[in-house]
């Protein structure tokens, strides 16, 4: 079978010949119909992510679209090392494999639940976010954080306030229903001004943060107290990504002058969990509430796609 088969850390993959895969145990194989080209693929592949191949070659891609024997279409994870989802073919798990509602294409079906669910999760799990209370989306612009604006008000959030550094994309938020927007590309002084604006009096319960970084080191600075006072708002941030930079300085005044809570992502849920999360995300999209940008690419052409700027977009490989 063709595949996108990753020889060396830091290199793009090529697509060449691969062994099929051969099921054993509770494993099935599945006919792959489109896998998206994620942040986390890369990272896997330049060696940088925690849960890097332990081995090469490696079949790259986390997760996808297909059909099982049976002619079921499925969404699937869990692929057994050393393959992966960029392929014609490869092997997972039964329990990996979940049903995909017929009102989602292949390319949405492939793209969608890994963003989705994260954003899912991070705002309904680990923020256990509340009708009602306000949100601050620190990354907005990218393909996770736009889906984030719209799944926050699909949970009730009260005001949505989307900060991004593609002030392009930035300026669609508002349809996705953000009520205020922050440009990430300023001075440092006014962007500490705009969070404090937007803050208000109310203040955020909630932060999910796609950027670390300086963008946090402001916003920290902006929320930071400089009298004594009573509080009437705490903050839950929620600490996703690292777009912006890997790490913060984070004075101890932050933690001694404000309520906050910094969280993070704590890896994979129970299995309950992410079922529900997934299956609330397919929903939405069958029904038309979700949607995420995609851009169709060959497998042939994954070393060329490897090495594109999605701009907003999933580039979704199609065997």
């Amino acid at each position: 079978m063709q595949a996108a088969v990753l020889r060396t850390f830091g290199k793009p993959p090529r697509c060449e010949p691969f062994p099929d895969p051969v099921p054993v145990d509770s494993e099935v194989i599945v006919n792959v119909r489109a896998a998206s080209l994620k942040p986390i693929d890369k990272q896997l592949a330049s060696g940088s992510h925690y849960a890097r191949p332990c081995e090469l070659p490696q079949v790259c891609g986390t997760d996808g679209v297909g059909h099982l024997s049976d002619g079921q279409r499925v969404f699937f994870g869990g692929t057994r090392a050393p393959y992966g989802a960029m392929a014609q073919r490869t092997v997972v798990p039964r329990v990996f494999c979940f049903p995909v509602p017929d009102g989602v294409d292949d390319e949405t079906a492939a793209a969608l639940p890994n963003p989705g669910v994260s954003a899912w999760l991070s705002l309904a799990f680990r923020a256990k976010l509340a009708p009602g209370e306000n949100i601050l989306i620190l990354g907005a612009t990218g393909v996770t954080g736009k889906l984030a604006v719209k799944i926050a008000k699909l949970l009730g959030a009260g005001r949505v306030v989307a900060a991004g550094r593609n002030q392009q994309i930035l300026s669609t938020l508002h349809q996705l229903g953000a009520d205020a927007t922050i440009p990430l590309d300023v001075p440092a002084q006014e962007l500490g001004e705009a969070f404090a604006r937007e803050a208000g009096d109310s203040g955020f319960q909630v932060v999910i943060d796609y950027l670390w970084g300086q963008p946090t080191e402001v916003f920290l600075a902006a929320t930071t107290r400089k009298e004594f006072a009573v509080i009437t708002s705490e903050t839950r941030l929620v600490q996703v990504g690292e777009s912006a930079g890997p790490t913060i300085s984070l004075p101890a005044a932050v933690l001694r002058s404000t309520a906050l809570t910094i969280l993070g992502t704590a890896g994979i849920p129970s299995r309950n969990i992410l079922v529900d999360a997934l299956q609330q995300v397919m929903a939405h999209a069958a029904t038309g509430k979700l949607h995420v940008d995609t851009e169709c690419v060959p497998l042939v052409d994954i070393e060329n796609a490897w090495q594109r700027d999605q701009q907003g977009r999933r580039l979704v490989v199609v065997p």
